[in-house]
């Protein structure tokens, strides 16, 4: 799930949110914005039961997909466009 929220001036707060146990271990979100950094965006567990991370971003086109402990890759279905590639995010 991404939850978008207008921040003041031109920027967006974006929130990458996954369930908890989906898929085990660590993940982060990785994309154009961190430079494809794994390590960089790592979701934290939330009192719900989610995981999530919020980062800042300027209006744009972004490419993101998470990646998960052991090397697996997932997309989100709630992103602008999912393809082979991963999902896309424009603010």
């Amino acid at each position: 799930m991404i939850k978008r929220n207008k921040l003041f001036g031109t920027k967006t707060r974006v929130t990458f949110c996954l369930p908890k146990d989906a898929p085990p271990g660590a993940v982060s979100v990785v994309g154009c914005f961190n430079e494809w950094e794994p390590g960089r965006h790592v979701l934290v567990p939330r009192s719900d039961g989610t995981r999530t991370i919020t980062v800042k971003l300027e209006p744009g086109r972004y490419r993101f997909r998470y990646l998960a402990t052991g090397g697996v890759w997932l997309d989100d279905d709630e992103a602008d466009r999912i393809d082979h590639e991963g999902g896309e995010l424009v603010l």
